[in-house]
């Protein structure tokens, strides 16, 4: 009997220490990845110039959303929205230099939520506001609630930027501005930040520890920086810039208008240098894929790809020339649309929801379901899981964004809907209602405003009842927010001295 007693104490000491290791690692990890001003120019969005061959493949192992928009089509207020999983309206931040709890003091973001549930909660990079390219290698607007651990790159890019070529006398992050970069990927911000990523995939496979990773790319938001070889992907010649006049403008609210016509240094560029500037765009993009490539392909070497889920995204879109416009701030899809791409276990592979409209807000929601998580209560967006297990199922018939746009009288407020089809906005300029409404079957540009077409006003009518009724819930307090501070103060750092030279 006492044989047979140790046999059983020794059969309990090898299986116990393998059921434990299998429960701690039964659970999902995510991934997620966003990049900095990242249109939907890359190639699984149809792009056939671009050459994007990792999103491409990761596009491949997942489900693409061909009609994900952000709720405010700028920085700050964009990453905000998303890690809380609010509308701008909620986290009352509309503005580039505002921490999250200047705001909202008391909510739960995405990292806080998995550091709550025993994840490690790692920051690599950009995920809430910086400076771009000034505060390379600091903080930036960073939430130190959200993350157990941080890392701030800081590459050969911000070192040379002496190099840069830009419109203005002085480079600023609101400017276009470009460099052939010399040197090699892993010497670049985003190149470094790559690196500590996938040193990090070394550690929780090591470890078998949960994580929540989330790598942020500085690019490919200006300076277009990306070393040479990327450059050398594109032939000038081969890029088109569209054409844009003052008559069009007539056709648009006047707050529209002035968005596309915002940035007087970027406005009807010459047409080699503004084929200059796409292509440093697209260059850059590429060099923004290859660092992705490098972390996704340590996540497969280390097996962690068999539990981890990745969600893919950009904070905003971007013009290059569209509408006469360069970079963001419309309420145009050129600004609102976003690429998201998830994939990972339990979710369909090569798949492609094209029309259906989601949101931005809809992550923090989707990844706790995910991982099987409990979603806060205030947090209002929809989970996609069931999209991602089957791609006819639909959780929403619009997508919501906003925008504030300065006039020189005051500030005009915007909200726009996108369908699977239409495209509304309202305008709202001191109290007077404009619109603008596309139809994307015929117009996917958005250059015909059909706002007082006799044929289009029932749509028209039933688009704004259904945008009044969204902005309405998007205004409305969430329970379990806790406190929201209105009218709070951007954080502006003190301007530097300069002292003038005695004649």
């Amino acid at each position: 009997m006492k044989t047979l007693k140790y046999i059983y104490i020794l059969l309990l000491l090898i299986i116990l220490p393998a059921s434990t290791s299998l429960e701690k690692t039964s659970k999902l990890n995510v991934l997620f990845i966003i990049a900095d001003d990242l249109n939907c120019a890359i190639g699984a969005y149809g792009d056939s110039l671009v050459k994007t061959p990792n999103l491409d493949k990761l596009a491949k192992e997942g489900v693409l959303f061909g009609n994900a928009h952000v709720q405010y089509p700028l920085c700050g207020p964009s990453r905000v929205s998303l890690m809380t999983g609010l509308y701008p309206d909620q986290t009352k931040s509309k503005k580039l230099r505002l921490y999250v709890r200047q705001t909202i003091p008391d909510v739960i973001t995405i990292g806080q939520k998995f550091r709550a549930e025993n994840y490690h909660s790692v920051r690599v990079g950009k995920i809430y506001h910086y400076h771009n390219p000034r505060d390379i290698g600091k903080a930036g607007h960073d939430d130190s609630f959200t993350w157990d651990r941080t890392v701030n790159p800081y590459g050969r890019d911000k070192k040379e930027e002496s190099k840069i070529k830009t419109l203005k006398p002085k480079l600023d992050g609101g400017t276009l501005s470009w460099l052939e970069a010399a040197g090699r990927d892993e010497e670049q911000t985003d190149g470094i930040g790559a690196t500590e990523t996938v040193k990090f995939l070394d550690e929780f496979a090591q470890s078998g520890e949960n994580f929540f990773l989330a790598f942020g790319l500085y690019r490919p938001h200006v300076p277009f920086v990306a070393p040479k070889k990327y450059f050398d992907l594109y032939d000038l010649e081969d890029f088109k810039i569209p054409e844009s006049s003052d008559t069009y403008l007539k056709t648009i609210p006047k707050p529209a208008a002035i968005s596309v016509r915002s940035k007087k240094e970027q406005l009807y560029l010459d047409k080699t240098l503004a084929k200059t500037i796409k292509r440093a765009y697209y260059a850059t993009t590429s060099f923004m894929d290859a660092q992705i490539g490098r972390v996704l392909d340590k996540l497969k070497e280390t097996g962690l790809d068999k539990n981890t889920i990745i969600v893919f995204t950009s904070d905003h879109g971007y013009h290059l020339g569209e509408h006469g416009h360069w970079q963001k701030q419309t309420l145009f899809e050129d600004a609102t649309r976003v690429p998201l791409i998830v994939a990972g276990p339990g979710v369909l592979k090569n798949k492609k929801i094209e029309f259906a409209p989601v949101e931005l807000v809809d992550l923090y929601p989707t990844m706790m379901d995910l991982v099987s998580m409990e979603t806060p209560t205030f947090v209002v967006g929809k989970s996609l899981v069931p999209m991602l297990k089957n791609t006819q199922y639909r959780v929403r018939e619009s997508a919501l964004s906003e925008l504030q746009v300065n006039t020189g009288n005051g500030l005009a407020q915007g909200y726009s809907i996108k369908t699977n089809r239409y495209r509304l906005s309202k305008w709202v300029d001191k109290g007077i209602l404009s619109y603008e409404l596309y139809d994307h079957h015929y117009d996917k540009a958005e250059l015909n405003n059909l706002a007082n077409h006799i044929d289009y006003l029932k749509v028209k009518d039933s688009l704004i009842n259904i945008l009044d009724t969204r902005v309405v819930e998007a205004q409305t307090i969430p329970r379990g927010l806790g406190r929201q501070i209105k009218n709070a103060k951007p954080w502006f750092e003190p301007k530097k001295i300069y002292s003038k030279s005695k004649k």
